[in-house]
């Protein structure tokens, strides 16, 4: 079938998120795709930062993000989505489909996109390299090209016959102001060591890892009576259940705090992270601090999926970037807080240790330089579309 336009002519695309991460993601590009080519038109079921970047927005997503396998409400929510989304396109035709992350949710909409002729370009790699790699047969039929955010994922994806593009991450699009960054956390504790905790945003995820992470601390500051910790909330709604599961496990640690919307203030301020796996591992390794990263799993549910369904030896982001652990990883995470705890002290304790850590975060971060990742991803679309990158 052939690609399509609306009834004016003009290019048209849609793009489908359904995490905060990925709604900041999609603005980044859509701002620029906006600025270089205003005569196209984006809609978008997506959230609020896409909608500030451009996009008109049909329905509100990723409120509600859940990480890994879905419970059956979640799937049938996405069903009805999916059929709204198939009736949405019958009545407006689309020229590309973008979906952002979240394959479980975007893979059945590829499929509704390229019913109604739309080609397909993914923004964000599906994470096919970690876990249920013969998805890539799936996705070898339902994309014209992969945008990846890690530098590894160009090669992973070629050699499979998936093209692929390495643009660069968003996260290093903007340099850190360490001066603005350094008077922000002037009013964060003291105390030392200065323990930065981040315990991440989805809900199922804070749930299993705070008290972890938190008992870490208490363990720490048995070592350290005056170490200090700053625990980074992304939200006001997350920060206030992280003080509900606090005093749940017997109240917020002495010399602790939650802050709420100041990861990089945390982060500048503090000696060392305990940090959830995810993203936000690469914001450490920006600021190029030791950390010890964690992912609490149910062990049950391990030994029936995980051990068919995970295909890396490395699950964390520095570390597959480096190709080889360069920071501990306790992931998954079946046991409680001692090996989190013995795996900060050897960091706190050893500063040659730390400063290798720095080191090497600095040679991941290195990978990223040079490439602004919003920008060069609106160039691969708009390649795809046959307009010129630049806008000229």
């Amino acid at each position: 079938m052939s690609q399509q336009r609306n009834n004016s002519g003009r290019t048209t695309l849609l793009f489908t998120a359904f995490e905060p991460s990925g709604d900041e993601h999609a603005a980044t590009v859509i701002e620029r795709l906006k600025e270089r080519h205003p005569e196209i038109a984006i809609y978008a079921w997506g959230g609020p930062k896409m909608e500030a970047a451009g996009a008109r927005v049909v329905e509100r997503t990723g409120d509600d993000a859940v990480m890994g396998l879905p419970g059956l409400a979640k799937i049938r929510e996405h069903k009805k989505i999916n059929a709204r989304i198939d009736q949405w396109l019958e009545k407006h035709p689309v020229t590309l489909h973008i979906p952002v992350d979240s394959p479980g949710a975007n893979f059945p909409i590829c499929k509704i996109a390229q019913k109604h002729g739309v080609r397909v370009v993914h923004l964000v790699a599906p994470q096919l390299w970690a876990w249920g790699a013969w998805r890539v047969k799936k996705l070898r039929r339902l994309t014209s090209l992969v945008l990846c955010l890690l530098p590894f994922e160009e090669e992973w994806f070629k050699a499979r016959d998936v093209e692929a593009r390495f643009v660069g991450h968003p996260l290093f699009d903007k340099p850190l102001n360490h001066e603005r960054l350094g008077i922000d956390a002037a009013d964060l504790p003291g105390g030392q060591p200065k323990i930065a905790l981040l315990p991440g945003s989805r809900p199922g995820e804070i749930e299993k890892n705070f008290p972890l992470l938190l008992a870490a601390f208490s363990g720490i500051r048995r070592k350290f009576s005056s170490a200090s910790a700053v625990i980074a909330a992304t939200t006001e709604p997350v920060a206030a259940r992280l003080r509900e599961i606090a005093d749940a496990n017997g109240g917020m640690p002495e010399n602790a705090e939650i802050v709420v919307g100041r990861t990089d203030s945390a982060l500048s301020w503090c000696d060392l992270a305990l940090v959830v796996s995810g993203t936000v591992t690469l914001q450490v390794a920006r600021h190029s601090k030791p950390m010890v990263i964690v992912y609490k799993s149910n062990p049950f549910m391990y030994a029936l999926l995980g051990w068919w369904l995970i295909d890396t030896e490395l699950f964390t982001l520095p570390n597959l970037i480096a190709g080889r652990e360069i920071v501990p990883e306790l992931v998954p995470h079946f046991g409680d807080e001692k090996a989190i705890v013995e795996a900060a002290l050897a960091l706190l304790e050893s500063p040659e240790r730390a400063e290798a850590q720095r080191r090497e975060l600095r040679n991941v971060v290195d990978e990223f330089k040079g490439l602004s990742a919003g920008e060069a991803a609106a160039d691969e679309i708009a390649r795809v579309l046959g307009l010129e990158p630049s806008g000229n």
